[in-house]
């Protein structure tokens, strides 16, 4: 129902837009935010040096070299302008990438999904879904991951899994990432096999002196599913160091390049039923005991 095969010669700005520079203003706290919240060390730019299309394949590069202070630069494209307008949103369905994952020490590239708006409040407690993510040195094993909770990184709460990728395979070779999203559950796919699937989850709107308060009891959580009952939109990126994959080595080569042959989204034939209770799993005022 939805899709981009990039053909043509440039990236349509009717689908994608782009993040710009080493960092965002958080308008909760009326602060600029350095490196993406992450310490990265790229500069995005929406420069065709950065990002284009050809031969229907779009590619986003990060490149060894200094720009306003930085000293990489990359492209994050998304279906969502820089002001929040929308191009792209969807809540459920199946959301596909083909991709080509560039790896080394300090790179972070990534095929995921955010919440068009926070209805439940800034970070995490709005969510995030991500398709595809490696550390950068590992380029035999994918992680795919949820985040939620509270707003704020004292509160998220993230369920990770690693996927080994069979037969020698590395994330340079072709490979398609999905996720299934239907209400109450959510699948990963990696090839057509599925790796996880998640069906436990929380999100908290309470704030306390600006910041999120993590749930101490049930009342404190927003009705089951959410945050995962809102429309997100599409990211796709490669960043450059920070407090994940740390810096780049001398042996991390560049340009490295994200290469995407097609984003597909698809509706669910029949729709969706009903809202299944919530699965099995801890919540943040249980202890690990208790979930045993």
């Amino acid at each position: 129902m939805w899709h981009d095969e990039f053909e043509g010669t440039e990236i349509d700005r009717t689908k994608w837009d782009f993040d710009i520079g080493n960092g965002f203003f958080d308008y909760a706290s009326h602060t600029w935010i350095e490196g993406w919240g992450n310490e990265e060390l790229q500069y995005y730019t929406d420069s065709p040096v950065n990002a284009s299309v050809k031969d229907s394949l779009l590619t986003i590069r990060a490149q060894k070299e200094s720009l306003h202070g930085c000293g990489y630069t990359s492209a994050r494209l998304k279906t969502r302008k820089r002001d929040g307008t929308p191009l792209f949103n969807k809540q459920y369905g199946r959301f596909e990438f083909r991709a080509q994952v560039p790896w080394g020490k300090g790179l972070w590239p990534a095929l995921w999904m955010l919440p068009q708006a926070d209805a439940y409040g800034g970070w995490a407690a709005s969510g995030e879904i991500d398709l595809m993510e490696i550390v950068g040195d590992q380029p035999h094993e994918v992680l795919n991951s949820i985040h939620f909770g509270s707003q704020g990184s004292a509160g998220r709460s993230l369920i990770t899994h690693v996927h080994p990728l069979p037969g020698g395979s590395i994330v340079g070779d072709w490979h398609t990432y999905a996720v299934e999203w239907e209400p109450g559950e959510i699948r990963f796919y990696v090839d057509d096999a599925h790796t996880r699937t998640y069906d436990h989850w929380w999100s908290c709107s309470v704030v306390k002196d600006g910041q999120g308060v993590i749930a101490r009891r049930k009342a404190d959580l927003n009705l089951w599913p959410a945050p995962f009952d809102q429309p997100f939109y599409l990211v796709m990126n490669v960043a450059v160091g920070g407090n994940f994959p740390g810096v780049p080595s001398p042996q991390t080569h560049f340009p490295a390049e994200l290469v995407v042959d097609y984003v597909r989204v698809y509706e669910k034939v029949g729709g969706y039923g009903p809202v299944p209770p919530i699965g099995q799993g801890r919540f943040p005022w249980q202890s690990d005991k208790k979930k045993r």
